[in-house]
């Protein structure tokens, strides 16, 4: 007997376990049917009724996978609600951060902020995630830039997967800025990351990915990659911020080292795009991002058109992107990158799965997959897409448990 049979469920999946790319990535599965749920996983899809302890009854509304939100940074000190009107005023991003501002302010307030404060306030952050239908986020570390306080922050992220509802997947990224102590050598920071914190961190386990920021005025190609071969070395898989606000070449980076995502591309050269394109490298899209910066947006059709698997996600932080509603990202990638509907379902849920290396057991609705179930109070997936601003989530079901 299953433990929960969802009845009348407007169906709305992509398929699969892998990235899907190219045209693939708007191949859907939609179907009215009753969804069967037994031991927090689905066990049946179609149009019996099988025996049931629970029965929900979804009444013909849309129902897709629960939201995989692939790139967030979740535990941070503070806010940065003083930088907005610098922004407004024409300061740009880079510009805040030399002046200390902008990562480094939040540096500071996260060396100084107790654990118990960061996971306090992380906790409030996931609850919401949750209500608005994501089920899934991967937890980037990168306020500490040292060992002590990354290691706070990914204890914290710890902490935070044993006690919610919600999956969380850990991410290393101690290479998220240069630190105030080794402003204007770069060289030295990347040295002590490479030679200390990388290998202490890995050897804690609680980090399968490490990420960096591959930037004009952060980090550049070479050393990137010097950090990137040290964390392959100690056994991270790899993530790259590349090419947000400049063509540095991170693009091209990512593929040279076989990550399995390369996140934000707003200035990816076409070069560097079709370097991606012969690799299976995810390309983590953020468009909340370029709206409150008010920058250009990713060429995401390009990236379809050259056959390059796309996820998108709310990249939520303290300064460009306080945003953690992946509906409002969804909205955006709709009218900003022209994506279709179904493309952005795909990169909401099964590719951003697979850029957290869960392809196998989340982001699709299939029999032996996770039960993470979103049901919208919404007719089809158009609809959902067509509103903003308000919260379209009717129901939230984790591990077939009903929220």
């Amino acid at each position: 007997m299953l433990d929960l049979l969802i009845e009348n469920a407007n169906l709305a999946t992509p398929l699969g376990n892998e990235a899907r790319r190219g045209a693939a990535a708007g191949e859907i599965f939609t179907e009215i049917v009753n969804i069967g749920v037994k031991d927090g996983k689905i066990a049946y899809i179609g149009a019996d009724l099988p025996e049931s302890g629970d029965v929900l009854d979804a009444g013909g509304w849309l129902v897709t996978p629960g939201l995989v939100d692939c790139h967030t940074h979740l535990v941070f000190g503070g806010f940065r609600h003083n930088e907005l009107p610098l922004k407004l005023a024409g300061a740009d991003y880079m510009e805040i951060l030399a002046s200390g501002g902008g990562i480094l302010s939040t540096v500071a307030a996260t060396r100084a902020a107790e654990p118990r404060k960061l996971y306090r306030k992380a906790t409030y952050f996931l609850n919401e995630m949750l209500e608005h239908g994501t089920t899934t986020v991967e937890a980037k570390s990168g306020y500490g830039l040292d060992f002590e306080t990354e290691l706070k922050q990914l204890q914290v992220v710890a902490e935070l997967r044993k006690n919610n509802d919600i999956d969380i997947v850990s991410t290393f990224m101690g290479a998220h800025a240069v630190p105030p102590e080794f402003k204007g050598n770069s060289d030295d920071y990347v040295d002590k990351l490479v030679n200390e914190i990388i290998p202490k961190i890995a050897e804690t386990g609680l980090a399968e990915f490490c990420d960096i920021f591959c930037e004009e005025g952060v980090f550049d190609v070479e050393q990137s990659r010097k950090i990137l071969a040290a964390a392959k070395e100690h056994g991270f898989k790899l993530k790259i911020h590349a090419d947000e606000i400049v063509d540095l070449g991170g693009a091209a980076l990512a593929a040279e080292m076989g990550a399995i995502s390369a996140e934000h591309l707003i200035a990816a050269s076409d070069s560097g795009l079709e370097a991606l394109a012969k690799t299976d490298t995810i390309a983590v899209l953020l468009p909340t991002t370029s709206f409150y910066l008010g920058k250009p947006f990713a060429r995401a059709r390009k990236m379809l058109d050259l056959g390059i698997p796309i996820a998108i996600a709310s990249d939520f932080n303290p300064g460009s992107s306080p945003n953690f509603n992946l509906q409002l990202s969804m909205t955006l990638a709709y009218l900003q990158y022209r994506m279709h509907p179904a493309e952005i379902l795909t990169a909401t849920t099964l590719n951003a799965a697979c850029a957290l290396n869960l392809g196998e057991t989340k982001g699709s609705i299939e029999v032996g997959k996770d039960a993470d179930i979103i049901i919208w109070d919404c007719p089809d997936l158009n609809f959902l897409l067509y509103r903003f601003g308000n919260n379209k989530v009717d129901t939230v079901i984790k591990r077939g448990v009903i929220m």
